[in-house]
């Protein structure tokens, strides 16, 4: 390993999506030319598409931040990689193979000893606290609310706190799905089982949370913020600052107000360094109301732009390995949702056929006309009939028409 500038970065979400694109470039500038990265895919390893999320994550890094990624699973030996990247699957699952191996020593190695940069997301980050919420087992199997014993990567910070991701997420709708799937009453009831003294870092989702370890600073950016919080109580550090892990530290263990303490060290936000962007979910809310709209207006061009751009969208996301507000598969059926819509609107059929209904009806109401000498009106038939696109031609064997 280089002796670079040593850096934690924990993510509450969007770790391959294009949110946390410039978040990874300028942890990875930070390494120099060419580093060596490796991919825990311990999270997610238990899972029938585990290759393809890798290979999807690898794809992403390589194409999006210039990083080329070699995967690691829990048995393999982890070495002195300049960067190491984990992210979504089972918190539960990924601590099990660590400490059943020298992977958690050696990530904790990394964070005492200031070396590289390590990046831990969604799930990953679950586990770096002293205590990491078991969300698959609590939000999908409905075990009881309980803590697993965590990674404790943040105890040379001095740094006594579980860590959530997930914090601000709102995919439940009608139930409560804060707090990585807690939600408010679950959460409220496990903070009383942590150990005296102990805090809740809350990441965000499209957040990041960079801990310089040389320099000793921590700086939040993404879109949403880092909330402490203790007993109930909450201060929130928002996209764009940096302070002191030292005053970090001192809210932690102080929590006590809802904004930034006079006390604390913060650099004034810099909203183009915070980062973030659109979420796909967003995006897909945008285009939907905008092909509605258009739709509504018959305005051809509008519907078309609407529909590109949605189909680019799902090509920015495509290597995101997470899929939250709004997965890549659901933006594939809003996509096939739209054209479907849109081809019920275009009638493929010859002219010939579709207007038959209603012009031969007229042709013979002309020829009535013509017989009984009306000629004035038969032609005004006629006229009509040619505004519309339709042209007659009479003929000796009577009248053909066609249509423009």
């Amino acid at each position: 390993m280089r002796d670079q500038p040593g850096a934690l970065a924990l993510m509450g979400s969007g770790e391959t999506s294009p949110t946390m694109v410039e978040v990874h470039r300028s942890l990875v500038r930070r390494l120099g030319h060419a580093p060596r990265a490796v991919l825990l895919d311990t999270p997610y390893a238990f899972q029938e598409n585990a290759a393809d999320i890798s290979a999807r994550a690898r794809r992403y890094f390589a194409t999006s931040v210039g990083l080329r990624v070699e995967v690691a699973g829990p048995g393999d030996i982890l070495g002195r990689p300049d960067w190491v990247f984990s992210g979504p699957g089972s918190p539960t699952y990924a601590l099990d193979r660590w400490s059943a191996t020298t992977l958690a020593a050696d990530l904790r190695a990394r964070v005492r000893a200031a070396a590289g940069v390590t990046v831990l997301a969604s799930a990953a980050a679950c586990t770096a606290g002293i205590a990491a919420v078991p969300v698959y087992e609590i939000y999908k199997v409905g075990a009881e609310p309980h803590w697993r014993e965590g990674l404790d990567l943040l105890a040379p910070l001095g740094l006594f706190a579980a860590v959530i991701p997930h914090y601000d997420n709102a995919e439940g709708g009608t139930h409560d799905t804060r707090y990585c799937y807690l939600g408010e009453r679950r959460l409220s009831r496990m903070e009383k089982e942590l150990p005296d003294g102990a805090a809740v870092l809350g990441i965000d989702e499209h957040t990041a949370v960079i801990f310089d370890l040389h320099v000793g600073t921590v700086e939040v950016r993404g879109r949403g913020g880092l909330t402490v919080r203790r007993d109930g109580a909450q201060t929130i550090l928002p996209s764009g600052v940096t302070v002191d892990i030292a005053d970090l530290r001192d809210l932690a263990q102080n929590a006590n107000g809802s904004t930034i303490p006079s006390s604390l060290a913060v650099v004034a936000p810099d909203p183009g360094h915070a980062g973030g962007g659109e979420t796909l979910g967003e995006a897909m809310r945008a285009c939907q109301e905008r092909f509605d709209s258009a739709l509504d207006r018959r305005d051809v061009d509008a519907i078309i732009q609407a529909v590109l751009d949605l189909e680019s969208e799902i090509n920015k996301w495509a290597a995101d390995t997470e899929e939250d507000d709004g997965g890549v598969e659901q933006a594939r059926a809003l996509l096939r949702g739209m054209i479907s819509r849109l081809a019920r609107l275009v009638d493929l059929r010859d002219p010939r056929e579709r207007l038959a209904p209603l012009v031969n009806p007229l042709l013979a109401l002309r020829g009535e006309l013509r017989v009984a000498g009306a000629y004035e009106f038969a032609d005004t038939v006629r006229d009509a009939l040619a505004r519309v696109g339709v042209t007659v031609q009479d003929t000796p064997d009577g009248p053909h028409w066609s249509a423009s």
